[in-house]
């Protein structure tokens, strides 16, 4: 989510244009709710209203788990579930806790505060999509790679977050760089901060790649759209790294050869030799 809600990036409308159709209606069940969630974050709307808007929505998202939904997204989205345990779509309150914790403006304070904030939205998309497409594969697996892909879109919005006050970065980690919160809305980066900015961007690229190496070959097939979106995420990730001390534009940064980035990972994933 940025400061206005969740957009449909290149890399999640890439995804789905990869998936298989299962997957796809999945997919795309699961991002409209985020967007729906998250448009009680866009500017202007009145406070009390956003809050409302989100108590609805933790109610609906429980009515959805127990399988009683009331809303066209629920529906469509225990609909893709039809013969099939719909266990997996128990973290998708999660989407509506994260909205409250950015309406809040909430800081992290630690490193372990941020790791569940992206765990929450591993649980919400990330694990449905991966246990509804690719059943044997192991819920750590999606857990983990869904975080690293939360964190990635994080540092991708980074600046334009920090203007709205959602500072991305723990406050624990940018009080050891000796980096004010303030500098996050400004680029170019001070030095501590780029340094700082560079370690994350290799740490999560790492973790992309070893949540995509804890999927067999078998899973990468039908999770192609998947490994699509772990793909440019992992070179969005490199591009913003090398802007430094630069900052990322934030949204829709996608690159000139992305198509065929895409195309490329889509192929090999069918093959089940896929690697960020």
């Amino acid at each position: 989510m940025s400061a206005a809600g969740p957009r449909r990036s290149t890399a999640r409308t890439l995804a789905a244009l990869y998936s298989p159709p299962p997957q796809r209606a999945l997919l795309g069940a699961l991002l409209a709710l985020e967007e729906e969630i998250g448009a009680s974050l866009r500017r202007g709307l009145d406070h009390q209203v956003a809050h409302a808007r989100l108590a609805w929505w933790r109610e609906e998202c429980a009515r959805c788990v127990r399988g009683r939904p009331a809303h066209p997204l629920t529906r469509a989205l225990l609909a893709c579930c039809a013969g099939r345990d719909a266990a997996p779509l128990a973290g998708i309150g999660g989407l509506v806790d994260l909205a409250v914790w950015d309406l809040a403006a909430a800081t992290f304070e630690t490193r372990r505060e941020l790791d569940a904030y992206c765990g929450r939205w591993a649980d919400a998309l990330l694990v449905p999509l991966v246990a509804l497409g690719a059943p044997p594969a192991p819920r750590a697996a999606a857990h983990a790679l869904g975080a690293a892909l939360r964190e990635a879109q994080l540092l991708a919005d980074l600046a334009r977050d920090a203007h709205a006050g959602r500072l991305r970065l723990p406050l624990d980690e940018l009080a050891a760089a000796a980096v004010p919160s303030t500098a996050l809305a400004r680029a170019p980066f001070p030095p501590p901060l780029a340094r700082l900015l560079r370690a994350r961007h290799a740490d999560v690229r790492g973790r992309l790649a070893a949540g995509v190496a804890a999927l067999t070959p078998q899973a990468q097939p039908p999770l192609r759209g998947l490994m699509v979106w772990a793909a440019l995420a992992h070179r969005g990730s490199r591009r913003a790294e090398r802007r430094l001390p630069g900052a990322h534009p934030g949204g829709d940064d996608s690159g000139l050869l992305d198509g065929y980035r895409a195309w490329r990972a889509a192929r090999l994933a069918g093959e089940g030799r896929f690697k960020p």
